[in-house]
């Protein structure tokens, strides 16, 4: 498998060359199942890390890459499973995940997650709850928002902020259900 990804300079970070082509491999063979034991689904694409190496490939374009192949993954599995249990039954679920979502992105402004400590920093509590209020019009009147959006959140620094992990727990599963429904 040819990847035509640039390459950073010499001197400036780039996602390691050997492990973006090991893993778009595995990715290829479990996504056309010429490997059985190769599983590989949406969401671990999404958490999926590289190396940083002097002259690596660029990750931004890598980036885009994985979010393509992200899209691909779950199309190919709302697919299989709508052959599966039918569209019903996979619209059902993903109705059932954003509810959950929805309960979690409603409640009261400044108390949707858990916060650091006052000496930690986390995600700015007005910058997370701005957006939480978008995903909230999102799932209940259909607000323009994309998954790109959701996938490039930003949210300043803060201390006593809430906790990052969970903030961005809550955005993969938007991901999750954008995805299942798109």
């Amino acid at each position: 498998m040819t990847t035509t990804f640039p390459r950073t300079t010499k001197k400036t970070l780039g996602y390691s060359a050997t492990q973006v082509d090991e893993f778009l491999e595995g990715a290829r063979r479990a996504y056309d199942g010429s490997d059985e034991s190769a599983t590989l689904t949406a969401e671990t694409i999404r958490h999926t890390a590289f190396a940083m190496k002097k002259g690596g490939y660029s990750p931004v374009h890598v980036d885009a890459a994985l979010e393509r192949l992200e899209d691909a993954f779950a199309s190919r599995d709302r697919d299989l499973a709508n052959r599966g249990g039918g569209k019903q039954a996979w619209l059902e679920d993903a109705r059932a995940k954003a509810q959950v979502l929805v309960n979690r992105l409603s409640r009261p402004t400044g108390h949707r997650f858990s916060r650091t400590s006052l000496l930690s920093v986390g995600y700015s509590r007005t910058d997370v709850d701005r957006f939480a209020n978008k995903l909230v019009k999102y799932f209940e009147a259909g607000f323009p928002i994309t998954v790109e959006d959701v996938r490039g959140a930003v949210f300043k620094p803060e201390r006593g902020g809430y906790r990052e992990a969970q903030v961005d727990a809550v955005l993969d599963a938007v991901v999750d259900v954008m995805l299942a429904v798109r």
